[in-house]
């Protein structure tokens, strides 16, 4: 029996879980653009926040969904996504609340 470790599929299941949250924030941001194109100033200011987010997260993401290595954050990649992950909901609850001025 070898001593080596085994990491069986966890590699491509992490990879593949970084490309989910990319995914699912660039859905965030094309539907952010989107409220923008109505012409309110508020969607406007939005979207343009969530297109902020979208980047930063492409940036700290991207390495990890592809499998190219680790983020260059020193450790920190988990905490700053937490942190984009919450200002975007912030910017849902603001796209809601627009929604019932």
């Amino acid at each position: 029996m070898s001593s080596g470790r085994d990491p069986g599929l966890q590699p491509e299941r992490t990879r593949l879980a970084w490309r989910r949250t990319l995914l699912t924030v660039t859905v965030v941001t094309v539907l952010a653009v989107r409220l923008a194109l109505t012409g309110d100033p508020t969607g406007a200011v939005i979207a343009g926040g969530t297109v902020l987010v979208w980047g930063a997260l492409l940036v700290l993401c991207w390495p990890r969904g592809t499998g190219t290595g680790p983020a260059r954050t020193g450790g920190r990649t988990l905490p700053l996504v937490t942190v984009g992950t919450v200002v975007l909901a912030l910017l849902g609850v603001l796209v809601v609340l627009r929604g019932l001025w």
